[in-house]
Parts: structure tokens; sequence; C-alpha cells
């Protein structure tokens, strides 16, 4: 009797395949620079992720470290509220304190005209 013949007529069911998943790559080039999403990988765990991205992202030494994070346990944060607060601060802002606009909605409010220029 066949090995083939023996698995099929002892009622052993076929083990199935792990599910691949995808797996989201982050990369730095050099010490200090900030990971950069590199790309993703698809493998049935992280042991063989990482290879994978080992592989992909580290082989030719443009990356110095690696993350290799599953894709479902990435959260997508897009709550408005969180994102964008319900107060102006602008005057927080690095670019700093822009006046143009309320001035002249200033001036249009007291009926006046933008002053001319200085001739020097």
């Amino acid at each position: 009797m066949s090995a083939k013949a023996k698995g099929a007529g002892s009622g052993a069911t076929p083990a199935t395949p792990p599910a691949i998943e995808a797996w989201e790559v982050f990369r730095q080039e050099k010490d200090g620079d900030p990971m950069r999403h590199g790309g993703s990988v698809m493998a049935p765990d992280a042991e063989l992720a990482t290879h994978y991205a080992r592989e992909m992202y580290g082989r030719r030494q443009e990356s110095v470290r690696l993350w290799v994070v599953r894709r479902s346990d990435v959260h997508d944060l897009d709550d408005t509220d969180l994102l964008q607060p319900p107060l102006d601060r602008s005057f927080k802002k690095p670019g700093g304190y822009v006046m143009r606009d309320k001035l002249a909605a200033a001036r249009a409010a007291a009926g006046q005209e933008k002053p001319k220029a200085r001739i020097r």
C-alpha cells in the first residue's frame, strides 16, 4: 500500500498553509536620521518578514536599522478633534504670527485705507 493511499484512508486532514500577511518596513539610512517607510513585504510570520525585509532593504547596506511591523498593528488616527485643535494657536507656529490679514480686516471694519508706502 502506498503512502498516499495510507494518508487518504486514515482520515488525516492536510495541514493548511499559514496565512500570508502584509508587514510594513521602516528603515533608517544613517544614525540620527528619522525612520522612514521603506515599503512592505508579504510573509506568514514575523521571523520570515524580518528576513525578507533584511534581504530587500539591508543587503546593499542602504539601511542601518529596520523596523518590521504587522500592517494590522498599525492604527490609523483620523480623529479630527485630535488632529485639528479647536483653538487658534497660529501664533505658536514657527512661521510667526501673520498680521497682514488681521490688519486688513481691522482697516475694512474701521473704513480706513491701507497707508501708502513712504518714500525716503
